[in-house]
């Protein structure tokens, strides 16, 4: 029902860490293109940080030095640990499925349903 399963955020202090987790399901023939997206109150939704299918890994230059993508073995999961954390952080973080191999991108992705996570909220506070 809930596909795409975020967890983690919170408030902290200026130079504090959170941990963003997102477990999805799907197709195990399907592979999948992860990402982090975030969007403060009144402007646009930025990425932040993804991995590809092969496992390449990247980041916006607000994240580099700062931030760590990984994902687990099973590859059915992916971490960002936030460091260093500064207000303008601060903003709702979202799970996004970007690409799929494997299948159709409906198959895939459950009817679009796995598209977006339902997003968590980071504070950051100066």
């Amino acid at each position: 029902q809930l596909l795409l399963v975020q967890s983690g955020g919170g408030s902290v202090q200026t130079g504090g860490s959170l941990r963003l987790s997102c477990v999805r399901s799907g197709p195990t023939h399907c592979s999948y293109a992860m990402s982090w997206y975030r969007q403060a109150p009144g402007e646009e939704r930025e990425f932040v940080s993804g991995i590809e299918t092969n496992g390449v890994i990247t980041y916006a230059d607000s994240a580099k030095g700062r931030f760590i993508l990984s994902q687990n073995s099973a590859k059915n999961t992916i971490d960002l640990q936030m460091n260093n954390l500064q207000p303008e952080d601060t903003a709702m973080y979202y799970c996004k499925t970007d690409r799929v191999r494997g299948g159709t991108w409906l198959e895939c992705t459950q009817g679009g349903q796995m598209e977006w996570g339902l997003g968590t909220q980071v504070t950051v506070s100066s």
